[in-house]
């Protein structure tokens, strides 16, 4: 867990602070005199240096759920409540398809591992709400950014640039009317051949990442869905990087 505290020592607590999402959200800066808790925690998925195995799995369940749940928890207990719990889930609460057109509103079944995974992280964040009508809830599912050419490349690649994402959760928190589901992607998502402006001639063979990750886990790589932010738009985002080209270029010019 990571704290951060502004001039009026108003606190925002954020879990899993230290991580990639974290670090950068921590250069934002926190919006004058808000009080909110984002939860960042979770068990890095893709490390290629550890196992798919029972105990990893576990560790991603518990590192995930067990501190959304911890957190919500704190929150119904204190005195004085935050005025916002901002959570981060996944776009794989959405069944991998080619050709369906997810927005917010979707219905989201449990299929894998990780869908269940998100429907389950989704739901520790719950509070009891007749208790804490005043503390919003919102969840973002957010998308990956992949680096290279993976399955056949028809693909969809739901993904979106960390400032976006950092911009997204600080919008979240001070906007008070910003509450429940936000897909956290970016608006222009792209085939990912497409996204990388080439057909995917040398593509690593999906039965490589089979063997690699697990099939359960390379999943994640090689299917995609198509994901549109449709809400996180329509409740006022505007987005720095909409596309992969300027999302690149703001990556290089950073580095």
């Amino acid at each position: 867990m990571s704290k951060c505290q502004d001039q009026g020592a108003r606190n925002v607590l954020v879990g899993g602070g230290t991580g990639f999402i974290g670090s950068h959200l921590f250069l934002k800066g926190l919006p004058k005199d808000t009080v909110a808790v984002v939860n960042l925690a979770g068990q890095n998925v893709m490390d290629f240096k550890r196992r798919w195995t029972a105990g990893f799995r576990q560790n991603v369940y518990n590192s995930r759920i067990n501190t959304t749940a911890s957190l919500a928890k704190s929150i119904n207990k204190a005195q004085n409540k935050p005025s916002v719990f901002v959570a981060i889930s996944g776009v794989g609460a959405y069944k991998p398809d080619k050709l369906k057109e997810y927005t917010e509103e979707s219905t989201c079944e449990e299929f894998d591992f990780f869908s269940k995974l998100c429907k389950k992280w989704e739901a520790a964040a719950s509070l009891n709400n007749e208790s804490n009508s005043h503390c919003r809830i919102v969840t973002i599912r957010s998308g990956v950014v992949l680096g290279g050419p993976v399955g056949d490349g028809s693909q969809y690649m739901p993904w979106i640039h960390v400032e976006d994402l950092t911009n997204l959760i600080m919008f979240a928190i001070e906007n008070p009317k910003v509450k429940g589901i936000l897909n956290g992607v970016a608006p222009k998502t792209l085939h990912l051949e497409k996204a990388l402006n080439r057909p995917a001639i040398f593509p690593l063979p999906t039965v490589v990442l089979d063997i690699l990750l697990s099939k359960e886990r390379a999943i994640m790589i090689t299917d995609g869905q198509k994901v549109l932010p449709k809400r996180t738009q329509s409740v006022g985002f505007k987005y720095k990087y909409p596309d992969i080209e300027s999302a690149c270029r703001g990556i290089v010019n950073s580095s």
